[in-house]
């Protein structure tokens, strides 16, 4: 039996919040990274934090500003 289905929605507290952003960026960025090796992807990835805070990860350095000009 899997898992069921996890109903989406904001957390309101503020600390809860940015732990599980910072938790889910640190996933998201494995997994980015886990694409490009398996798959010999070039991979490009921009996140912004609550604050505004830009977190990026690119295979090739240049990819990001590419295809964002």
């Amino acid at each position: 039996m899997g898992r069921g289905r996890v109903q989406l929605k904001r957390i309101e507290n503020k600390i809860n919040r940015q732990v599980t952003f910072s938790k889910r960026r640190s996933g998201l960025l494995k997994k980015a990274h886990e694409i490009s090796v398996l798959c010999d992807a070039d991979v490009g990835l921009i996140v912004f934090s609550t604050k505004g805070k830009l977190f990026e990860y690119a295979t090739d350095s240049w990819l990001i500003f590419h295809h964002l000009g």
